[in-house]
């Protein structure tokens, strides 16, 4: 916990380990997480559609962030913490002026099967 998962555009220029690095911070300072435990995995889509044009167009991108917590935060952390998302996005994706960027990030708190391992 957290588990964090980023899925993104190909066609943005993402400063992916700035973003980690400044996303695990808020997530400690925010949500009170243990530094150690913060892990984010970033996907890459080849293919991005965004309504009725075409995905070779590429006008669009889209980035989405999703947090997973372990369930006891406020509704007023976890708006805070999507907010810092947010700006963090705007730090860390370039903007080239040829793409609209649609970002958005949501903090859910993990179902109570949850379960873990580390080797």
């Amino acid at each position: 916990m957290p588990q964090i998962t980023v899925d993104h555009s190909k066609t943005i220029s993402f400063d992916r380990e700035g973003f980690a690095r400044d996303l695990h911070a808020a997530v400690v300072e925010i949500a009170a997480a243990k530094p150690e435990a913060c892990k984010t995995q970033f996907r890459r889509s080849e293919v991005t559609a965004f309504g009725f044009e075409d995905p070779d167009e590429q006008g669009h991108a889209i980035v989405h962030v999703t947090l997973g917590l372990l369930a006891g935060r406020t509704e007023e952390t976890k708006a805070r913490l999507t907010e810092a998302v947010l700006e963090l996005l705007k730090k860390h994706v370039e903007d080239d002026g040829h793409v609209a960027l649609h970002a958005s990030a949501e903090v859910r708190d993990l179902d109570p099967s949850y379960r873990k391992f580390e080797r």
